[in-house]
């Protein structure tokens, strides 16, 4: 029994390798010719959500009488947003899924709130909030309204115009997860981490016990599908961490392996200029993918 259970982790391990081979060449061929033009199609696609934020001066008056009383405001949310798009516009590449990883105690709802926002300012399609702690799970509802507090703020009265989607757990399910013209919003505890591998191959071993599949269909592939279909959102492909610690912290483990990450000393007081400083880095990394 023993020699079995030896054969079938040895199996395990040489799947795990093959997959990995196989998935990191795939992107590099498809990155050499087409890269460029599934960027500028996601490009494409997002700039008329952003551009909804604009309608004509006469009925964003009409609609908003507060507008009339504070031209200034609004002038300052327009020239937000217009430096916004145009910002979001000139980066090389956009990553489609931002995974925001607060390393440090005591967490600043409003300052999150605010990276969020920019997020989905500049065209981003999806952002994860996470912290080891699992503090902003435990206050969800708290960090949601300071989103919407800060949606209003930051882009003024046409800030309705960015709707997002919040997904809160593993029941929130997007059909089929593909770039999105809605951002969405998805809040991260380490029970989505470790844990939720844990979860899935226990569920493969109930399946296996109860006859439903044999020993054989075990396989990473399918452990990959049970762990996709429990996130339903795409991998995260920049992942901006905030604080001292040289960690991951179990952020998402399965689905970090092509993932850049990029560091900033806090969130506390971070800037827009700190965010973009970010995304125009990931916008100049090369991944080699081993080769």
């Amino acid at each position: 029994m023993a020699l079995l259970y030896g054969l079938l982790w040895r199996l395990l391990l040489v799947l795990v390798h093959v997959n990995r081979a196989l998935v990191s060449w795939l992107r590099v061929r498809l990155r050499g010719w087409k890269g460029r033009l599934w960027e500028r199609a996601m490009g494409a696609l997002l700039l008329p959500v952003a551009l909804a934020g604009f309608p004509d001066h006469q009925k964003q008056s009409a609609q908003n009488p507060e507008s009339k009383a504070n031209p200034g405001a609004g002038n300052r949310s327009a020239s937000r947003r217009s430096r916004w798009l145009c910002d979001g516009r000139s980066l090389e590449k956009i990553p489609v899924h931002v995974g925001l990883l607060v390393a440090e105690e005591e967490p600043s709802y409003a300052d999150i709130a605010n990276v969020v926002v920019w997020c989905m300012a500049v065209g981003i399609s999806y952002v994860s909030v996470y912290d080891n702690q699992g503090v902003f799970r435990k206050n969800n509802s708290r960090l949601l309204e300071e989103i919407m507090r800060q949606q209003q703020d930051l882009l003024g009265v046409e800030g309705s115009k960015y709707s997002m989607d919040f997904l809160s757990n593993g029941t929130d399910k997007h059909q089929h997860p593909v770039v999105s013209c809605k951002p969405t919003v998805k809040v991260l505890s380490p029970e989505d981490g470790k844990q939720s591998i844990v979860q899935a191959a226990q569920q493969l071993c109930r399946s296996v016990e109860n006859k439903e599949r044999t020993s054989k269909d075990i396989s990473v592939s399918m452990l990959d599908i049970l762990l996709r279909e429990s996130k339903n959102i795409p991998d995260p492909e920049l992942v901006v961490k905030f604080g001292p610690v040289d960690s991951t912290l179990g952020f998402l483990p399965w689905h970090i392996r092509l993932t850049e990450f990029i560091s900033l000393p806090s969130h506390r007081n971070v800037s827009y200029e700190d965010l973009l400083g970010a995304l125009q880095r990931y916008g100049t990394c090369q991944q080699r993918l081993g080769q």
